[in-house]
Order: structure tokens, then sequence, then C-alpha cells
């Protein structure tokens, strides 16, 4: 429909611009209860299309579902995967929606503009040797080393996600019974539970480093509240520094694969499945809304045991094949 409303086009020009109601509308979101990283990926994807419709002569609050898709293919052919892709198409038509139910567009713009299909693809986790090299790879003389063990026993035993282990406080987590209380997405409550592992290091680390950590908060307690895990000046650990550390680590223990904080999630849930656990019991621990977001952990499931399958097999065959050699090279002469 083309707008012919000259009413409307005296609103608009009177409008805020795209950038004032960008801020107004991550405001709600924020208020409505969206994490600080959700907030902040909001702001980077839809400021991308405002700042592509700015270099290529568009107005923002004018634009059509053509030149939304043309912005699609620019990104589809600079190599954004299919997933990212996806993700950014819901984030910036949900400003949009929020455009039309503010008055600065007359109707939903982007309404209609189908998502593009994600690709299948069975999440990657770390095999159990890898996962207690990695844990074991902090070194445990040091306050900081203490703080990291127990960052990574607690991030692989509970199947937090970083934002939710960083976010922590100590009121949340109870070594009595091995469980914290987690906000997670959309500010929803839930809670896991952690093993011994995870409980000894979390105490250790209570007991033997947090306390020279937290001297450096000297007199600023009451500002940054009780935050769980601490750096070196007493503050709370950010999630960017999580995600090097981790990598660090990973390197350290000599583990070839990309290891990110997220893999130790998928990590969590696979080796759940593997010895047993119930789905829903997975998905209780893991925060999902739906079981089918958990579902894909037992494609991950049946397929490492098909490989630990097949190549048990493949050593038999090999042993097979190895018998008759080695008795025919023990033939005498």
């Amino acid at each position: 429909m083309v707008i012919t409303d000259n009413r409307f086009e005296a609103r608009l020009r009177t409008h805020k611009s795209a950038e004032a109601y960008l801020d107004a509308y991550l405001r709600e979101l924020s208020a409505g209860g969206r994490s600080p990283y959700t907030i902040r990926n909001y702001r980077a994807d839809i400021g991308s299309f405002l700042a592509w419709c700015a270099s290529n002569g568009h107005e923002p609050l004018r634009t059509t579902r053509q030149l939304f898709r043309e912005y699609l293919t620019e990104l589809k052919g600079s190599g954004i995967v299919a997933a990212s892709i996806m993700r950014l198409t819901s984030t910036v038509h949900g400003f949009y929606k929020y455009l039309h139910r503010e008055g600065a567009a007359e109707r939903d713009l982007l309404y209609g503009v189908a998502l593009p299909k994600r690709p299948k693809r069975l999440p990657k986790v770390l095999d159990p040797a890898h996962c207690d090299a990695l844990l074991t790879a902090p070194d445990p003389s040091t306050p900081q080393g203490l703080r990291d063990r127990a960052m990574l026993e607690l991030l692989y035993g509970g199947g937090l996600r970083i934002s939710e282990l960083v976010s922590l406080d100590v009121g949340q987590v109870s070594l009595a019974d091995g469980s914290a209380i987690i906000h997670g997405k959309g500010s929803k409550e839930r809670l896991v539970l952690f093993g011994e592992p995870a409980m000894r290091a979390l105490e250790t680390y209570l007991e033997s480093a947090r306390p020279a950590l937290q001297a450096a908060i000297g007199n600023r307690q009451s500002e940054i509240g009780n935050p769980l895990f601490l750096n070196r000046f007493g503050q709370r650990l950010s999630a960017c520094w999580l995600q090097v550390c981790i990598k660090r680590y990973a390197v350290r223990a000599g583990i070839a694969v990309d290891v990110h904080p997220h893999l130790l999630r998928h990590s969590f849930a696979t080796h759940l499945l593997d010895g047993g656990a119930d789905l829903r019991i997975v998905q209780d621990l893991l925060g999902h809304s739906s079981a089918n977001t958990t579902q894909i952990y037992t494609h991950v499931s049946q397929a490492r045991q098909a490989q630990v399958s097949a190549a048990a097999w493949e050593k038999v065959a090999e042993q097979a094949l190895e018998g008759p050699r080695r008795r025919k090279r023990s033939r005498p002469a």
C-alpha cells in the first residue's frame, strides 16, 4: 500500500528520529526484564540496519520489505551465517512492530518478511576427557586459579549460560544441597543443581580465595552488591573476560577445538543424556521453555553413541585381521 495521507506525512516529519525510537524501544525492553546482553545485541542488530539505510539514502521510518530483503541479501553475500540472519530478521521486525504501535509508521513496514531457514546443525560438545582437562587447568595455588576452577566447575556442572554465571550473587548459591537460584532469559527463575566437584571447588573458593579478592573492595561493598565471582579489583567479573579466560585454559589443557562458554552448556546436557537422564529433567535444568529446544541434545547423544559403536567395531575388525597375521609371522620357517 502506498502512503498518500498528507497528514501522516506531516506527522512523520515531526516525529523523533529512528535512533531516538531505538533508544526508547530498548529502554522498554530493559524495563520488561531483558538482560543487558540481549539489549546490547538488539542495539547492534537494529543499529546495523539503520546505518545501512542511512548509507544508502533510505529513510528508516519509511523502509519497505524489498529494501530489507536487499539488506539481508548483502549480509548473506558477506558470509553472515543463516542463524545470525534469522536472529537479526526477528529482532529488526520486532522494532518495526514497535514503531507501528507508537505511531511512527502507519503500518508494520516489515509485515510478511519470511525468516530464512535455519540449517539443521547439531551442537558440538567436549568429550568427558577434555572436560576434565579443562576443569583442572587453573592453578590451585593462587586465588584467581581457585576462583576460575570454581567458575568452570559451576558453568559445566550446572549447565549455566555465561550471563547467568557472572550475574550470580553469593546468596543465590547453597553449598548445603548443591543448588543455585538462577535468573535466566526473560527474568525467568529456575533452580539448578550441581554435583560434588562443583560443591568442593566453590567451598574452597569461598573460604580461601574470595576473601583475598574481596579485600580490594574496601568500603565499597554496598556499591557493587555481593557478587559471587570477583576480579582482582574486587568487582564483578565480566562475560567478555570469562570468554577469553576459558579459551586460555583450553589452550593450556591442549584442547584443539574452539572452546567457548556455551560449549560447556552443550556438553553438560549431552553428558546427562548419555548417562540416561530424562529429557524433561534436562529441560528443567537448562531452563528451556519447550522440550523441542532440548530435543536436539538427544540427537547429539545418539550421534556420539553411533561414533563410539563404529569405533569399537573398527577396533574389533582390526584385531580380527591382526590375529592371522601374528600367527603367520610366528610360524617357523
